[in-house]
């Protein structure tokens, strides 16, 4: 392909501004296009030689003409840049890079963290990703674009499980390699041909999803705690084994979120991971027993829980006090909900509703088969079949 053609052009629009001068710009032409740059120096008409493209008769026309000559090679720089990576560099790419004032030799790690810095995505997101590329630095101090290959993706893998970390982990960090790779391929660092994941697969356990069941959850529900700072972290779990909801949104929860219909009181609320509205009845869930934990509460102080890690600790304890031997996380509480709802007969579609799941694809990973649902379904199989086998059979003569 063509290299870009760079020219100064004075006064484009043929027209001067107020103080009778006309700006200075680069024009950038490839393949019959072309686009102009702003050099913000502006000059009046006797103080530019059109046959020379340069400044003339100016007090400062050597430091002018520098200027530039330099800002051309800045344009040029980021030109070459492009055909280091492998990319055949067009208006549209030169044009995005002035537009984002990236540096020209910028490294991965450095245009990971302006995207991160830049992006819409939520903070825990961010948090995540600045946590990936802080592992990369440690890994490959400096590292190119073009230093991420296949090879480098096993090399990468390799140090993660040799500083400990489980097959899970090692997985989120190579899906967030992924995301920020995806996005350098969007913005012409790296070529889409070189796309060093096509091959790659990431190794993944599927973990067990834990829950509660009936009998353990009573024995929170039973469970004696004096502690302030654990009675809230335990009635706040409790409160989600009712209602389902994620740790996230029942700490958006404020007394807007509770309406009242006909007479009882539904939750409302807007879930932050998926946007998706959602009204629950209190009322009908699990007894009503959620609405007895919130008339012990102010909500504000009680959607007040700190970090989702520390929380996560204090339902270890918990769960020790209650001698419940599985590990149990603030995660659990709404996969209980999920499971027991089902096991109570509650069709798994009415489920996904109250989940607030798009697919009903998702839900079915919460939907844990309980020993006694299986009994209790073969034993409905039976009886409907006795039902049948004892009714009079009327002849017709």
């Amino acid at each position: 392909m063509d290299k870009i053609r760079y020219r100064l052009v004075y006064n484009r629009k043929k027209q001067l501004n107020k103080q009778g001068t006309a700006l200075v710009q680069v024009e950038a032409s490839l393949n019959q296009r072309k686009i102009y740059f702003k050099t913000n120096i502006y000059l009046r008409p006797e103080h530019w030689d059109k046959q020379t493209a340069q400044v003339c008769n100016h007090p400062q026309a050597n430091d002018l003409n520098a200027m530039l000559f330099e800002y051309i090679l800045h344009l040029q720089a980021i030109e070459l840049s492009f055909w280091k990576r492998g990319i055949s560099p067009t208006l549209s790419l030169l044009k995005d890079a002035i537009k984002k004032d990236t540096p020209v030799s910028v490294t991965f790690p450095v245009f990971a963290k302006e995207y991160v810095k830049h992006s819409d995505r939520r903070q825990s997101t961010k948090d995540n990703l600045i946590t990936t590329i802080n592992v990369l630095k440690e890994f490959r101090p400096g590292l190119d674009f073009k230093d991420i290959t296949y090879t480098f993706l096993k090399d990468f893998e390799n140090y993660l499980r040799e500083k400990g970390n489980g097959v899970n982990t090692v997985a989120k960090h190579l899906r967030q390699l992924r995301t920020l790779v995806n996005e350098a391929i969007n913005q012409g660092y790296i070529h889409a041909d070189a796309y060093p994941f096509r091959k790659f697969k990431i190794k993944q356990e599927r973990g067990r999803h834990e829950f509660l069941t009936p009998d353990e959850l009573r024995k929170l529900e039973n469970l004696e705690v004096h502690d302030q700072k654990l009675r809230h972290v335990l009635d706040a779990f409790l409160f989600c084994c009712y209602v389902g909801l994620r740790f996230s949104d029942f700490c958006q929860l404020s007394p807007e979120n509770f309406i009242k219909v006909n007479g009882k009181r539904w939750l409302h609320f807007k879930s932050i991971k998926t946007g998706i509205e959602l009204r629950l009845p209190l009322h009908l869930l699990f007894e009503g027993k959620a609405l007895g934990i919130l008339d012990r509460y102010n909500i504000e102080e009680f959607a007040s829980l700190g970090c989702n890690s520390e929380v996560n600790k204090y339902l270890v304890q918990i769960a020790g006090m209650a001698r419940i031997r599985k590990h149990i996380t603030y995660h659990t509480a709404r996969h209980t909900c999920a499971t027991l709802l089902i096991h109570q007969g509650v069709p798994i579609t009415t489920v996904q509703k109250l989940l607030g799941h798009t697919s009903v694809k998702t839900t079915e990973i919460y939907s844990e088969v309980l020993s006694s649902t299986i009994l209790r379904d073969l034993k409905a199989v039976k009886t409907r079949k006795k039902r049948l086998d004892f009714q009079p059979n009327f002849a017709v003569r």
